[in-house]
């Protein structure tokens, strides 16, 4: 059985996709940008709000980004950390791109900000005890939480393929720790994804395992290390575009781990004859995304998408 088959597999029954019902909620016009609150249904009887934001100088046709936030155990943050109205300044990379020109939408993952269910948002201290739930429930009905949040950010690339100011050849995704994470899996799902860009997201399952450190639930699929680890993913996104930073201190992902998705990213790159289409950084730091490893990753993505802005 081929990989991608295999791990879709293993990922297990997606929800059927309905028909895009997507409407602009509010539109507020800020110093540089236009931030509107959105709507769509991700499911037939789920409709959820996301952030989208304009540039302030729109082409007739622009680089579109999906930026998916992080977990740090803050699920009262989401998307609003990534456009830059709540938490870390330092995540707040929606925010950062839309002013470079980018068309972003940001939305959250299920469990996160206003995708809690009532019973846990009374209950902060157990939104960990929510995501397992949640994690628990997909698993007893024959699917996956990341099949759930797959299934979730590819109709927000659908949403931005729908704006007529968005080109659909030259859309990208972004995220840290979790968020990248996501941003590997949806360009290794969604093939509409031309570039990616994962800061402290990865490491070999199997790593991460050997070293007993619980990361987000999504993480793990029932299965996937039969067929595979994050290498095989990586490398089945090539030949596209992906960027993968992360610090040599980080705790969470192991750095052998990273250091073997990069040996055999860059392997299966060159067998293709792409080989400068993949990127990595080891930076000597920790879990985060410096400035000055945002200051590469960001002209490496405005030259692959064409950002004639910068």
């Amino acid at each position: 059985m081929e990989f991608r088959e295999a791990v879709i597999r293993a990922l297990g029954d997606f929800p059927q996709k309905p028909k895009l019902d997507f409407k602009v909620i509010s539109s507020e016009e800020i110093d540089g940008y236009t931030k509107q609150t959105v709507e769509y249904n991700v499911e037939e009887s789920e409709r959820v709000r996301a952030f989208l934001l304009l540039p302030k100088t729109l082409r007739e046709k622009n680089p579109a980004v999906l930026a998916a936030h992080q977990h740090n155990v803050q699920y009262h943050l989401g998307k609003s950390e990534v456009v830059g109205t709540a938490g870390d300044p330092m995540y707040a990379y929606g925010l950062e791109l839309c002013l470079r020109g980018y068309v972003v939408i940001a939305p959250d993952h299920l469990c996160f900000e206003e995708r809690i269910a009532p019973y846990y948002q009374e209950m902060a201290d157990n939104n960990r005890t929510y995501e397992l739930v949640e994690y628990l429930r997909r698993e007893s009905y024959g699917s996956s939480l990341q099949a759930k949040y797959l299934h979730d950010l590819t109709i927000a690339v659908d949403v931005l393929e729908s704006l007529p100011v968005v080109d659909r050849n030259r859309i990208g995704v972004i995220g840290h720790s979790l968020g990248g994470q996501e941003a590997t899996w949806l360009m290794w799902y969604d093939k509409r994804i031309t570039a990616g860009i994962s800061s402290c997201g990865i490491s070999q399952v199997a790593s991460i395992l050997r070293n007993s450190f619980p990361l987000a639930y999504s993480l793990y699929i029932p299965g996937f290390l039969k067929y595979g680890d994050t290498s095989d993913v990586v490398c089945d996104i090539a030949p596209r575009h992906y960027f993968m930073t992360n610090g040599s201190k980080d705790d969470l992902f192991p750095i052998d781990g990273v250091e073997t998705i990069i040996e055999k990213a860059k392997e299966r790159y060159a067998k293709l004859g792409y080989a400068e289409n993949f990127r990595s950084i080891i930076f000597d730091g920790g879990h985060m995304f410096s400035n000055d490893v945002k200051r590469e990753v960001y002209a490496w993505l405005d030259d692959v998408l064409g950002n004639t802005e910068y």
